[in-house]
Parts: structure tokens; C-alpha cells; sequence
């Protein structure tokens, strides 16, 4: 494979869509250089800074009076659902923004791993609080961050923490830390389930301040055997029983292959060369890893974008005006009618994969979404295409969408819309070898 296409692929995946701009350096620094920029990129992330997150205020619902009128209970749910609205749009604008891309995309990929949905949690602000964690321990000790993740209002509300007591054990917090967040099926069994409950009682969610407190007088201090081992556990004790599990040193690697590199499960040499680099529980260490595996650079074509990846990348790669009101408006909606919104994944396990995402309905949503990216094409990237002879603009357009090639049926499409750059912007959009990468 060709440095190009190497350092092409490993932008793909890393980033939420490279730009033939980033493409070109990544090809003059080298792969292994590019990947240690992307782990530790130099300077500020001036992009991020030029989208800070919103200052949400308060809580609507705390002004409330004690008995509200049914007009005041609708204002106060409109005012949520409108700083949900502003949450998302931030967000999509950083993800579009942000000059650290893979760290941008490692707050994405947690935030698919600890599936929360603000529509069960309803405060936009426990969503920000919840996403803020990802950014501060999401790519170091991942100890660190599943403690932090017991201990988030967002989570432990979403998963009905705040009624887990020890009079009245809840298990769903338990049961999915281990299935989904740590171990995997088959790691643990039912009894395993009803002690870490018991470990993890006590905690309660501050709707005023969006804490997570514990309560002593809720909490079992008894002992409880979880895994093999008893003891009085809680929160903190029981992360490091999960932690110190061989299941443990697997399953963060396979989740990250997963979104990272294939739908097909993890080969047995890789998985353990990936196990190896994650020994230390170093969530960075297990990435560098993954993305400088030889079996890494083999998986092209082998994940379907998720909506959001689309999105994000043709906005970033055309350059799109995507700023104004109407414009995020336009997307969200887009976001919703492919049923990929961030901050509401539809369950606890995330969004699906795959060829989930290829249906009938999307296609077509595709196609209007494209046309709308279309338009709002920057200036340049419209002169770099039409600066092609019209029967090279194909592969001109290849190069800034970063698409290693096109099949001859494919071609033939483009080709025959040459001479009109946005209708060859669009269908390049909605083009498989786009939508697969």
C-alpha cells in the first residue's frame, strides 16, 4: 500500500473526515509520525477554543413553583429541550472545529461506550458535565475514567443509581458496568450482578447542582463477594476488583477495533498484541497500539460511516458555511432523520453499526443532506474541483474527499456530471465508496 493510502486510511478512521490539505502533510511527516501527532498534537486546539461549550444556566424546572400551572410546566420543558438543542449544535460545531481530531473522536467513541441519553436524563447540563469527563480522563488511565463514570450524575441517573439503596438494591448500573462498559458477556455471573449492586449503593444525583453525592445511610457496608473477592466493596473497590479481571484487558481493545477498524470480530494475534499494549490500563498506550498494528492498515472498506462521521467529514472537507442558525437547523434535522442525534443514543448499547446505516430512507436523506452541503461549498473547494479538465475532475474530487478510488460504475456517474461542480459534490456524497471507508 502506498504511503498515501496509508496515511489516508489512518486519517479516515482517526479524525471525523481529513481534508486533502491534512492528507498532504500526513504524507510528507509518515505514518508512524502521524500518529503520534494525532495522540499528542502540538499547541492549543484553536478550533475548540473558537467553539467554547454554552453557558447553559440553570435548571428551568428549579423555578418552578411547588405546584406549577400546566403552561408553566410547558415553558420549562420547552427551555430544556432548547438547551438541548444549543448543546448539540455546539457540539457538532467542535466536532466540525476541532484541530485535535482524534481527541474530538475519542469523546465520541465514549460517549457510544457510556450511552446516555438526555431523554432520560433530561438536563443538558449533566450531558455537558458527563461529556467533560470523556475529554479530561478518557485518554488516560482507564481506571481513572470508570471511577469518574460511577460517580457522574448523567450516568447514574440514566442507569437508576439514585434508587439503588441498600434497602432496595437496583441492579441496572451494575449489570451494564460489567456487560457493556468493562467485561463483556459471560464474564460474570447473576450473583456477581446483585453484590456489585449492593457496592454501588448510596450514590444520588443533585438535580440543582448536577453533583453525584453519597449518602452513607443509603450505602450497604456489608460484605460482598464479587468476582471471587469479599469484602466490604464500594464504588472504588469494586472498579479495581472489575479491573484486575483478564476479561478486563480484552474488551476495551475489542470495542475499539470495533468502531476503529472493522465490524469483523478482532484476529486472536491482534487481540493479544492489543491486550499486551493495554496491561497498564493506558486508554492512549491501547490506541497508539491500535492504530500502528500492521492488521490496522488491512481493514479498509470494512466500516460503513455512522451519520455523524458522514456529516461531520463532508462539512469539514467541502469547507461548508455550517455556522448560521438555518444551516445547524438544516443538519440536526438531518442527524435526526438518520437517527444518529448526539447525546441520544436510542439504548444503553450505544448506536448500531454497520450496514444498519444503508437502508432505503437514509439514502434518500443522504441525498437532500448532500444537496444542502453542497451549496453551502466553500469558494475553494469549489475552484480546486472545477480547476481540474472535466474529465479529471472524478479523480479531483477523489482527492478532496479523500475516497482512494472510485469503481468504474461509479466513475461512469461522476463523469457524466463533470461539468457541474455541486451536482458532482453531491454525488460523491452519497456514493458508496464515501459511505464505506
Amino acid at each position: 500500500m502506498a504511503e498515501r493510502e496509508k496515511v489516508a486510511h489512518l486519517l479516515r478512521r482517526a479524525t471525523f473526515g481529513p481534508t486533502a490539505d491534512e492528507v498532504d502533510r500526513a504524507e510528507r511527516a509518515g505514518y508512524q509520525a502521524t500518529v503520534e501527532q494525532l495522540l499528542a498534537p502540538a499547541g492549543a486546539d484553536q478550533g475548540a477554543a473558537r467553539t467554547p461549550a454554552p453557558k447553559l444556566g440553570a435548571d428551568p424546572y428549579q423555578d418552578l413553583p411547588k405546584k406549577p400551572t400546566r403552561e408553566q410546566r410547558q415553558r420549562a420543558q420547552q427551555a430544556r429541550k432548547e438547551q438541548v438543542q444549543q448543546l448539540t449544535h455546539w457540539w457538532v460545531d467542535r466536532m466540525v472545529a476541532a484541530d485535535h481530531q482524534l481527541a474530538e473522536k475519542l469523546v465520541f467513541f465514549w460517549h457510544g461506550h457510556w450511552a446516555t441519553s438526555v431523554q432520560k436524563v433530561k438536563s443538558a447540563a449533566l450531558m455537558l458535565a458527563q461529556q467533560q469527563t470523556f475529554r479530561r480522563d478518557g485518554r488516560g488511565d482507564f481506571g481513572v475514567l470508570v471511577r469518574a463514570m460511577l460517580r457522574d450524575g448523567a450516568l447514574i441517573h440514566w442507569l437508576d443509581g439514585q434508587r439503588n439503596t441498600r434497602k432496595a438494591p437496583n441492579e441496572n448500573l451494575a449489570r451494564e458496568l460489567m456487560e457493556l462498559f468493562t467485561l463483556g458477556i459471560g464474564a460474570y455471573t447473576e450473583a456477581d450482578v446483585k453484590a456489585a449492586a449492593r457496592a454501588l449503593t448510596g450514590w444520588t444525583v443533585d438535580r440543582v447542582d448536577g453533583t453525584a453525592t453519597f449518602q452513607q445511610a443509603r450505602h450497604d457496608g456489608g460484605a460482598k463477594t464479587v468476582l471471587g473477592r469479599t469484602g466490604p466493596l464500594d464504588a472504588d473497590s469494586l472498579a479495581e476488583v472489575i479491573l484486575a479481571q483478564p476479561a478486563a484487558k480484552t474488551f476495551l481493545p475489542a470495542r475499539l477495533w470495533f468502531r476503529f477498524a472493522s465490524g469483523e470480530p478482532m484476529p486472536g494475534p491482534v487481540r493479544d498484541r492489543l491486550s499486551a499494549a493495554f496491561a497498564g490500563h493506558d486508554v492512549t498506550a491501547l490506541v497508539r497500539a491500535l492504530l500502528l498494528d500492521e492488521q490496522f492498515t488491512a481493514t479498509g472498506g470494512q466500516l460503513v460511516k455512522q451519520p455523524v462521521e458522514w456529516l461531520v467529514g463532508a462539512v469539514r472537507q467541502l469547507g461548508a458555511d455550517a455556522a448560521g442558525d438555518k444551516q445547524r437547523k438544516q443538519l440536526y434535522q438531518g442527524l435526526t432523520r438518520l437517527d444518529q442525534v448526539p447525546f441520544k443514543p436510542p439504548s444503553v448499547g450505544g448506536w448500531p453499526s454497520g450496514t444498519a446505516w444503508l437502508n432505503t430512507f437514509a439514502t434518500q436523506t443522504r441525498v437532500q443532506l448532500a444537496q444542502a452541503l453542497s451549496a453551502a461549498a466553500s469558494p475553494a473547494f469549489l475552484e480546486r474541483l472545477s480547476a481540474a479538465p472535466v474529465a479529471g475532475r472524478p479523480e479531483a474530487l477523489a482527492r478532496l474527499l479523500v475516497v482512494d478510488a472510485w469503481t468504474d460504475r461509479t466513475r461512469a456517474v461522476l463523469a457524466d456530471a463533470g461539468k457541474d461542480a455541486r451536482k458532482l459534490t453531491v454525488l460523491g456524497l452519497i456514493s458508496p465508496e464515501y459511505a464505506v471507508h
